[in-house]
């Protein structure tokens, strides 16, 4: 499925560039088992192969990830907290949350306020999900924007750069973004 995946993230921002990167951050955010782990370093990619530009880049999948959070943030927003867990009780598996995910963040929420949202745009299994915590609790959508998008620009620089950098360092090895894709995910583990 990763590799699926991977060639229809690399379609994306092959063929529609900029435009494909943000799409892709949206449904990362919408969708969470579309990883940012594998969009925004094939983006990289592309910066070190003189394709695209960092900024560019950087501000197409920042633009994409706040964008893709509102959807959650309305959610909490609008819908009780109970009423949200029967809900992904039932149907979270086709969009890859459980309840104990929504739990999970909530409590993180709870526990250390707005600040979570920053620092939970930068943990993959909370990322998606800090924003209905946010909502739920009611939080002005001014700040949930303002750390929304800081803790998102801190994530799309990294991965932006870790794709970039392993171009450029590997360019003999790394013929083509699955190479690239490959190498982070192997060596994460």
């Amino acid at each position: 499925m990763l590799s699926q995946l991977n060639a229809v993230v690399e379609q994306w921002v092959a063929q529609w560039g900029y435009l494909g990167i943000f799409a892709a951050m949206v449904l990362e955010n919408v969708v969470p088992p579309i990883p940012s782990e594998v969009i925004m370093p094939l983006a990289g990619f592309y910066v070190g192969q003189g394709q695209l530009n960092f900024f560019g880049v950087v501000l197409a999948g920042l633009l994409g990830t706040v964008v893709g959070a509102l959807p959650w943030y309305g959610i909490g927003r609008l819908v009780n907290e109970r009423r949200l867990g029967q809900w992904i009780e039932r149907h979270g598996r086709w969009l890859g949350v459980t309840a104990a995910d929504l739990e999970q963040s909530r409590g993180w929420f709870q526990r250390h306020g707005a600040a979570v949202v920053f620092w939970g745009r930068l943990i993959p299994a909370i990322r998606t999900l800090i924003s209905v915590p946010a909502g739920i609790e009611l939080m002005p959508f001014g700040p949930f924007l303002f750390w929304t998008t800081a803790g998102s620009l801190v994530w799309n620089l990294a991965l932006t750069t870790a794709g970039w950098l392993r171009s450029e360092e590997h360019t003999s090895e790394l013929q083509s973004p699955d190479h690239l894709v490959c190498r982070l995910l192997l060596e994460k583990k």
